[in-house]
C-alpha cells in the first residue's frame, strides 16, 4: 500500500473547494448558514490562495492519494518566520479521509505521511483544533494532546 501526498497548486484550487465545502456540510463541521457562506467566500478562499504563493508561513493545500486513489485532503500552513512565536508549528487546518475509506487506518498513515511530508518543509511540532468527539479520539490516538483553545473557543490539540 503507497500512500502519498500530492499538493494542489491555486490554479487547481476550483475542484478543491467544491470538495471541500462537501466535507464541511457533510461531516458536519459547519452547520449554520453564516459559517457556510463564509467559507465559500472569497474573503477566505482568497486569503489562503495567496497564502499559498509566499515564501514566508505559506500555506498547502494536497489530497492523499493511495495507489492513485484519491482518499483524502489536507490544508495545512507551516510557521518558517525565525522570530515568530509559531515556528516550526505546522498547524493543520482541514485534515480528511472520504467517508468510503474510513476506519481501516488510513487516517493514521495520511497523518504518518504528512509528518514525513512536513519535516524537511520545516515542521517540528503539529497543531490542530478539533470539536467532534470522533476527530478528538482519532488525534489523541495519534499522541496529539489538548493544548488551550483558540479565538473561536474550540479545543486546541498539539503534538511535539
Amino acid at each position: 500500500v503507497m500512500i502519498y501526498i500530492k499538493e494542489i497548486s491555486v490554479k487547481d484550487i476550483n475542484l478543491f473547494w467544491d470538495k471541500h465545502i462537501k466535507y464541511l456540510i457533510e461531516d458536519e463541521i459547519v452547520t449554520d448558514k453564516e459559517d457556510i457562506e463564509y467559507f465559500l467566500s472569497s474573503e477566505y478562499r482568497d486569503f489562503l490562495e495567496n497564502s499559498m504563493i509566499v515564501d514566508k508561513d505559506r500555506h498547502y493545500i494536497a489530497y492523499f492519494f493511495e495507489n492513485d486513489v484519491e482518499i483524502g485532503a489536507v490544508q495545512f500552513t507551516i510557521y518558517n518566520n525565525k522570530d515568530g512565536k509559531y515556528f516550526g508549528e505546522c498547524f493543520i487546518m482541514d485534515f480528511w479521509i472520504y467517508p468510503k475509506f474510513r476506519n481501516k487506518s488510513k487516517g493514521s498513515e495520511c497523518f504518518k505521511k504528512l509528518e514525513k511530508y512536513t519535516k524537511p518543509l520545516g515542521a517540528n511540532h503539529y497543531v490542530l483544533n478539533s470539536m467532534k468527539d470522533n476527530s478528538i479520539r482519532f488525534w489523541k490516538n495519534l499522541g496529539f494532546r489538548e493544548n488551550g483553545i483558540d479565538e473561536w473557543g474550540m479545543k486546541l490539540f498539539r503534538l511535539y
